[in-house]
């Protein structure tokens, strides 16, 4: 394995974690439909020129691979970006960041059902130690106050959302389509736009202003034509499990960015939380010993 290969999913995060600020200024001006709908138009209309024609001449690979492309797209590009814009509206950046970080558990969880593959101790115990950090940065300082509370609508949608992208990542190491990263991203950027059209008509259809364009186009070419390759590269360098432990990354880059961009709070919980997380990062990354050998 590379030993630079950590910089895939690293870059990857750090473009996320700026996506977020921009979700959550962009959902004052727009809806999440139009927000999805047009930052994969943009993506579509980026890589096309690189990638159209040899697109065109594996047409038949992709065709094949399309059931499989489509609910990649739906999944990762679809499902995951719309529930977490939807998120924004109620939910801070740092929120939003906080919560994406159970994606590695469930990447964890699921990777065990679907791919057999047995966690290691590190992916393990690391995973509890940011799940701990999570839940002093939700609950501000009191972990059971998520129990006493409930969970509220906003949540959920970040939970969805956290729970589509472990799926995406699970089935992205399992499925072997014969296509490299920029063919797999191509075809699932053309499936989302032709998932996210009928659904932009149907639910807003207003056309995004200009006041927006600045937001579109961060969501659109380095979030959207960008990130997903760097995510593939990491996941066929570093496996499913260890590549999803970087999102714990996500709460500490989000927050700083939202404390810094949009002046939001940060508390001796998020202090806490932040460590507790950036904790089972290193645990996961340095613990490499399988739970059960084979």
């Amino acid at each position: 394995m590379p030993s630079l290969a950590f910089l895939f999913p690293l870059s990857c995060i750090a473009i996320w974690a700026g996506n977020g600020i921009a979700g959550k200024l962009a959902m004052q001006i727009m809806s999440p439909a139009a927000l999805s709908w047009s930052r994969w138009l943009i993506a579509a209309l980026v890589l096309t020129p690189v990638l159209g024609a040899r697109a065109w001449r594996l047409r038949h690979r992709l065709v094949r691979s399309g059931h499989k492309l489509m609910a990649l797209a739906l999944l990762g590009m679809v499902l995951n970006q719309t529930l977490g814009y939807c998120a924004a509206k109620t939910l801070g950046a740092t929120e939003i960041g906080l919560m994406m970080g159970l994606t590695p558990l469930m990447t964890v969880l699921l990777s065990s059902l679907l791919l057999r593959e047995p966690p290691t101790w590190g992916a393990l115990l690391g995973g509890v130690l940011s799940l701990c950090g999570l839940a002093v940065l939700l609950g501000q300082g009191d972990p059971l106050s998520v129990l006493r509370h409930g969970i509220a609508i906003g949540d959920i949608y970040m939970l969805l959302s956290a729970f589509t992208y472990a799926l995406y990542s699970v089935l992205l190491r399992r499925w072997t389509l014969g296509l490299d990263s920029w063919m797999m991203l191509y075809g699932q950027v053309l499936c989302s736009l032709m998932l996210l059209t009928p659904y932009f008509f149907l639910v807003d259809g207003t056309l995004p202003d200009r006041q927006a364009l600045w937001l579109i186009l961060y969501a659109g070419i380095p979030t959207s034509a960008l990130s997903p390759w760097l995510w593939m590269q990491g996941i066929a360098l570093l496996g499913a499990n260890r590549t999803a432990i970087y999102l714990n990354l996500l709460p500490l880059m989000t927050a700083s960015l939202a404390v810094w961009l949009l002046g939001e709070q940060l508390t001796m919980a998020h202090v806490l939380g932040g460590i507790l997380t950036l904790s089972g990062v290193v645990m996961a990354q340095c613990i490499l010993r399988p739970v059960h050998r084979p």
